[in-house]
């Protein structure tokens, strides 16, 4: 069998998350699934709000005639006017139904962006640690990707950024709130970014796009609002998915958003639409567009993940563990109590408990626990077992 030389290379290095995830499902089979704890993979186990499973059964009972048929590249005018009308009152600028695209989840919403707007080697800033499939959608569309590390609390460092903007860079992507850290940016913080890309634009005399992949805008915690990139930069994009907020990973529904101050946002949407189609996604699934067009102001349980987070993050700092304490997302992030994070993951696995080392998303010395797919009792139950291994860990240490 020929496979492409790059495909074999990137499998042999593909993403630590799938790859304890797949353990995970070994060890499962092998000791039972309630023997095995399970922080890997944001999947949730929270159910959709109950508006989502009654729109859906809604439209499963009485399909809206042509549901089921083609429609714009774009995705239903109905539904893009629904998050226009959304996104125009949530951040006061007036967003209309074409500067939004339907897309099958940010995955592909972000692969048609860079699609859209990259020549080959165009430079993409991601910031570490990173979510590791941003490095294969870059190269995707062949860009190449600069990482530029943040600072000790996972915040964009702005000397850094400003050293590594050159006449190559044509976008930065960033998670905010963030994968794998949970950590917020300000709008204070943005707005300098912004301030930092106009004066590239005019240096470079080129237009340098901000990405913002935003999963978990609306899990955020402790009563903080989330800030908006269209009031820090007018060259900005919103990439949305409705996997975490409403719960559907499966779906793969979301959506790009272009902010209407934008220069030239026409030609940019044209080109979405084109790259959405020619990508070989066509449309984004026409029975969820349905869906979340009217669910818009919907979202899960917040306090379901934040009473996980206040758990872990009291228990775990009780016990030694150094961390940011996050402010959004169901990640958390701790320093690994021994230098090798993947020893260390290594250890957990002999206790049957599933971690993702920080290497694997450009950022050694710390894990990810991803907590949205467990409930208390069993994030209790954990907590005995990081106080094993953090003691086993000093010990080896002294």
């Amino acid at each position: 069998m020929s496979i492409s030389k790059k495909i074999k290379e990137y499998m042999t290095r593909a993403s630590w998350i799938r790859k304890m995830f797949e353990i995970g499902a070994q060890l499962k089979a092998k000791y039972g699934e309630d023997q095995v704890i399970d922080y890997t993979i944001g999947n949730p186990i929270l159910e959709p709000p109950e508006d989502v499973i009654f729109r859906l059964k809604e439209l499963v009972n009485n399909p809206i005639p042509g549901m089921h048929r083609y429609m714009s590249n774009a995705g239903y005018e109905s539904t893009r006017t629904a998050i226009a009308n959304y996104l125009s009152e949530e951040f006061q600028k007036d967003f209309k139904s074409n500067h939004i695209v339907m897309t099958c989840g940010a995955a592909g919403a972000i692969n048609v962006i860079l699609r859209s707007i990259l020549d080959r080697d165009d430079e993409v800033i991601i910031f570490s640690p990173y979510f590791v499939e941003y490095l294969f959608y870059i190269d995707n569309h062949n860009g190449k990707v600069k990482v530029v590390p943040t600072n000790e609390e996972f915040q964009i460092d702005l000397k850094a950024l400003d050293d590594a903007i050159n006449e190559k860079t044509k976008a930065i992507i960033i998670c905010n709130p963030n994968n794998p850290t949970g950590v917020m940016y300000s709008q204070d913080l943005l707005n300098e970014v912004g301030e930092l890309l106009e004066l590239k634009n005019k240096k470079y005399n080129r237009t340098i796009y901000l990405i913002s992949d935003e999963p978990y805008r609306k899990i955020i915690f402790d009563g903080l609002k989330p800030p908006s990139i269209f009031n820090a930069y007018t060259n900005s994009i919103l990439v949305m998915s409705h996997s975490k907020d409403l719960a559907l990973p499966g779906q793969r529904i979301g959506y790009i958003a272009v902010s209407p101050e934008m220069k030239e946002n026409k030609q940019l949407i044209d080109a979405l639409i084109f790259c959405n189609r020619t990508l070989g996604f066509v449309n984004a699934p026409a029975l969820m567009q349905k869906v979340v067009e009217s669910c818009q102001n919907s979202v899960v349980d917040i306090q379901f993940y934040q009473e996980k987070r206040d758990i872990l993050y009291n228990e775990l700092t009780k016990i030694g563990y150094k961390m940011i304490k996050p402010q959004g997302t169901f990640y958390i992030f701790p320093k690994s109590p021994i230098k090798d994070d993947v020893k260390f993951v290594n250890m957990a696995l002999k206790e049957k408990m599933l971690l993702v080392p920080g290497k694997g998303f450009g950022c050694p010395g710390f894990f990810r626990i991803s907590y949205c797919g467990i409930n208390n009792e069993v994030v209790y139950k954990s907590i005995d077992i990081f106080k094993k291994l953090y003691e086993k860990a000093k010990e080896e240490e002294n």
